[in-house]
C-alpha cells in the first residue's frame, strides 16, 4: 500500500495540474503524483471561475504573472505540443474597464497603468468623456476616470487549460490520483508521506500544498497554520434584452460588481455585505443578490439594464487569504520539503501558469529562475506583514 514519488501534489486542479506539468517538463525523470478528490471538478474553483486574465494589478510581480500567462493562453497549443485542434483556449480580448469616481481616481489609475505599461500592458486611463465615446450605452456623469485594457485582457477556456496540463503531465509520466489526501507523517521537520483515504500510503521528497479551500487542513496535518478560508461567491447569467453588447469588457465598477458579456447576455456578481468564510462544502447560491444589490447598480451605470432576467446561476469558492488577499507561495521555512500554492484569493487560474513554472523552479534548483515570486511567500505571513493588492476583484 506503500509506493514512493519524488513530489506529491496535494489537489489536481489547475494549479495542482500545472506544478506537476512543469516538475516533468524540466526534470522528464521524476516520479510526481497529483491527487485529487473530485476528478469531474464539479465543486473545484478552476471549473467554476469565470475565468479571466488581466494585466492590471498593482504588483510589479503580480502584472509580470499575468503577463506570462496571458501569453502562455495564446500559444497553449505550441507550449503543450497538443494535437491540433486541442491548444485553442478561445481568448477573448475585451479588454477590462476599471472605473472609478473619485478625485484621486485619474492620478491613481495614471501611476498604475504607467507601470504596467512598463511590463508590456496596455493600459490606458479615459476620462468621463472618452468612456462616453467608446462605450455610449454607459452613464459616465458619477465617474471620475476609467482604466482600460484594450489587449491581453479578457477571458478564455477555463477546463481547456485544466485538461492541457493534465494531458501534458500525463504524457511526461505524471500519475493522477483519484483519492483524498486525509494526514501527512512527519520525522522532525522532514514530511516523509502523505496518507489517503483509500489506505494507500505515498511517500515523498517532497509535498505540494495545492488543495484550494482544503489549504488550510492539509497545514494543519503539518502542525502549522494558514490564513486561508472557503468564501462564497454567486454568479448569475443573466439576460437584459436592451442591453446586449457583445463587445464590451469585463467591466469592475466601484459601485460594488462585476460584470462581462456572455454571448448574447452577461455575467455578473458581487461581494455580499459581511462577506466572510463559508463551509467548504456550502454551495447554496445568494439568489437574492441579483435583485438586491446588483440590479440597481447596473441600472445606475446604463438604462439598458431596466428589463433583466436571471437564466442561471452558480456558486464558486474563493480561497480567500485573510491577510491580503495575495497568492501564498513557496517553501515553508518550518517545514523542509513542504511548498505552498495556496490563497489566489479568486485569481488563481490565471496566475497558474507562472506559478507552476516557479513552485517546480523552486523544488528542481532551490529559487526561481524565470520570475522572482518571492514577494509572495510564506515569510509575509509569518510575519504579520501584508502584500496588498488595490486591484483585488
Amino acid at each position: 500500500m506503500t509506493q514512493n514519488f519524488d513530489v506529491v501534489v496535494i489537489g489536481g486542479a489547475v494549479s495542482g495540474a500545472s506544478a506537476a506539468f512543469w516538475l516533468t517538463r524540466m526534470q522528464p525523470e521524476l516520479r510526481v503524483a497529483v491527487i485529487e478528490r473530485d476528478p469531474g471538478y464539479a465543486f473545484s474553483a478552476t471549473a467554476l471561475s469565470v475565468a479571466s486574465v488581466r494585466s492590471q494589478f498593482s504588483n510589479p510581480v503580480n502584472v509580470q504573472i499575468s503577463r506570462f500567462g496571458v501569453e502562455f493562453i495564446r500559444s497553449f497549443g505550441e507550449e503543450l505540443a497538443l494535437e491540433p485542434g486541442q491548444g485553442d483556449l478561445g481568448l477573448k480580448e475585451n479588454g477590462y474597464l476599471f472605473l472609478g469616481a473619485s478625485a484621486e481616481a485619474p492620478g491613481q489609475l495614471e501611476e498604475l497603468a504607467a507601470m504596467q505599461r512598463g511590463f508590456g500592458a496596455a493600459t490606458e486611463v479615459l476620462n468621463p468623456e472618452a468612456i462616453a465615446k467608446r462605450f455610449p450605452w454607459m452613464k459616465t456623469e458619477d465617474l471620475s476616470a476609467g482604466s482600460f485594457g484594450h489587449r491581453d485582457e479578457g477571458w478564455f477556456d477555463n477546463m481547456g487549460l485544466l485538461g492541457g496540463f493534465r494531458t501534458a503531465a500525463r504524457r511526461q509520466g505524471v500519475v493522477f490520483l483519484k483519492d483524498e489526501a486525509v494526514g501527512l507523517e512527519l520525522e522532525g521537520t522532514r514530511i516523509t508521506a502523505v496518507k489517503l483515504a483509500s489506505g494507500a500510503r505515498l511517500g515523498c521528497g517532497a509535498v505540494v500544498n495545492a488543495a484550494g479551500t482544503r489549504a488550510s487542513q492539509v497545514m494543519e496535518w503539518a502542525g502549522l497554520t494558514l490564513p486561508v478560508e472557503p468564501r462564497k461567491r454567486t454568479v448569475f447569467v443573466i439576460d437584459a434584452p436592451n442591453a446586449r453588447h457583445p463587445e464590451a469588457p469585463l467591466i469592475i465598477d466601484y459601485q460594488g460588481y462585476y460584470m462581462r458579456p456572455e454571448h448574447q447576455g452577461w455575467i455578473t456578481a458581487t461581494v455580499p455585505e459581511g462577506d466572510g468564510p463559508c463551509a467548504v462544502d456550502d454551495f447554496e447560491p445568494d439568489a437574492h443578490l441579483f435583485e438586491e444589490v446588483i440590479w440597481p447598480m447596473l441600472y445606475n451605470r446604463s438604462e439598458g439594464f431596466d428589463a433583466c432576467r436571471v437564466q442561471r446561476l452558480w456558486v464558486g469558492h474563493y480561497d480567500y487569504n485573510t491577510l491580503d488577499q495575495n497568492a501564498i507561495l513557496g517553501a515553508h521555512p518550518a517545514r523542509e520539503n513542504l511548498y505552498l500554492m495556496n490563497g489566489f484569493s479568486g485569481h488563481g487560474l490565471q496566475q497558474s501558469p507562472a506559478t507552476g513554472r516557479g513552485i517546480a523552479e523552486l523544488i528542481l534548483t532551490g529559487g526561481y529562475r524565470s520570475l522572482d515570486l518571492s514577494d509572495l511567500g510564506v515569510e509575509r505571513v509569518l510575519a504579520g506583514r501584508p502584500f496588498l493588492e488595490v486591484a483585488i476583484v
